[in-house]
């Protein structure tokens, strides 16, 4: 079995490239995946695994081959473990996955899905607590409208607790993603200040997407024209701002509770 002691090996450089640098992502269509409650999630969730990294005396040669039987194993030392690790609390392991494909054409709907949909979200820490909701609430899938960040982003991987994995997730731009809607004859309710009724008096018992802007500027034109309705989440405030991720639970787990749960 292969041993990497040094921070100069090149293969431990193309690593840290991969954690800071979205471009060497794409590049290598590889991204790291850092504790093992992650990988299981990740394998289990359909993602194929390259290369298991473990320091020995925190994660056994034996765990590391029980996560992942056809990944290559490499043992690490402990200044090699932290020039790659990104938590501070750590189990010793890292993977390095293959990414998915992200096309709208990939997801695989149910008769009557229930979507969400956010455009550009910036903060990675915003889009992986979306991503926990939408685990939680079993939604069909979620799809990015023209993305800001690169979804297999350290700190989406981290703040998403290993919901990247358990979820179907898309990317396009915002006229792609209309039409797709359009063609699946889903409607698409999307939340914004302007020309809105109150979120809670549609009905999404029908195949239904949920569509959220950004805190700053909200929806742009195009999907406040394309809608089927506007909604709005009433709000009795100084402020008409709601973080996106709690506006988006608010209206998955209303459709979830019309749909009976």
């Amino acid at each position: 079995m292969k041993q990497i002691s040094s921070v100069q090996n090149p293969f431990i450089k193309s690593l840290v490239l991969l954690q800071e640098k979205a471009k060497a992502r794409k590049q290598s269509g590889t991204f790291l995946i850092e504790g093992k409650r992650e990988i299981s999630i990740a394998i289990k969730g359909g993602y194929e695994m390259e290369t298991l990294l473990f320091l020995p005396e925190i994660c056994s040669e034996t765990e590391a081959r029980q996560l992942s039987k056809s990944a290559d194993l490499i043992e690490i030392n402990k200044e090699v473990y932290q020039k790659l690790a990104y938590r501070d609390t750590t189990e010793g392991i890292l993977a390095v996955a293959k990414t998915k494909s992200l096309q709208l054409s990939d997801l695989k709907l149910s008769k009557n899905p229930l979507i969400l949909v956010a455009e550009a979200p910036e903060k990675p820490g915003n889009i992986g607590a979306i991503l926990r909701t939408a685990d939680a609430a079993n939604l069909d899938a979620v799809i990015i409208a023209n993305p800001k960040s690169d979804l297999y982003n350290p700190n989406i991987v981290r703040s998403s607790v290993g919901c990247l994995f358990t979820n179907q997730i898309a990317t396009g731009t915002t006229s792609e993603i209309i039409a797709f809607l359009k063609e699946r004859k889903i409607n698409f309710y999307c939340a914004t200040l302007q020309n809105s009724t109150s979120y809670h008096t549609q009905d999404y018992t029908t195949p239904t997407a949920l569509v959220v802007g950004t805190e700053a500027t909200g929806l742009t034109e195009e999907w406040r024209k394309e809608a089927t309705q506007n909604i709005i989440i009433p709000m009795q405030g100084e402020i008409d701002s709601m973080n996106v991720s709690v506006a988006a639970a608010i209206l998955i787990f209303e459709a979830k509770r019309q749909r009976g749960f």
